[in-house]
């Protein structure tokens, strides 16, 4: 395809909305038969839920990026499975939990997700991308979220005294 953004753009309407637990594998055409606005809704994860869920271990993040940029950065807490792997390691996704793609913009992760939804998981692609989800990871906000995900109450760090 000459035009991979466009390409995966339009992969990405051709979602279904999935229930909480995975459904029976859908064809494409089913996808954009039944295509409404309220698929439209559910294709999506904002930062913010992404935590939330992750949190809760409503769900598990997928780094799709190339291994080379895997290794680059990106966040600990995600699973990492490259593209063009995840039809060889559909086995290590979870069906009872929502599988959030995401690449550094929406490009990849949108191919993943309706694959996933295709294969009859409940999958969206993170809006913003890693690029959105870094910004929204900074400084306190980072120090809070890990310790939540590791159960622990995150610390209210040091009060700030007032300058003389």
């Amino acid at each position: 395809m000459k035009f991979p953004v466009v390409g995966a753009f339009l992969l990405s309407l051709l979602c279904l909305a999935q229930p909480a637990v995975a459904a029976e594998p859908v064809s494409l055409d089913s996808y954009v038969r039944e295509f409404d606005y309220e698929t439209r809704k559910m294709m999506k994860c904002s930062g913010k839920e992404l935590l939330s869920m992750l949190i809760k271990k409503e769900a598990v993040l997928v780094d799709i990026r190339f291994p080379e940029e895997q290794q680059a950065w990106g966040p600990s807490f995600a699973l990492k499975i490259p593209l063009n792997e995840l039809p060889a390691r559909l086995n290590e996704l979870p069906k009872d939990k929502i599988i959030v793609t995401a690449c550094p913009h929406i490009d990849r992760s949108s191919i993943a997700m309706v694959y996933l939804s295709a294969k009859g998981y409940n999958a969206c692609y993170l809006v913003g991308g890693l690029v959105g989800l870094a910004e929204l990871l900074r400084g306190d906000e980072a120090r809070d979220f890990m310790a939540a995900l590791q159960g622990k109450v995150p610390s209210q760090g040091k009060a700030k005294q007032p300058r003389p």
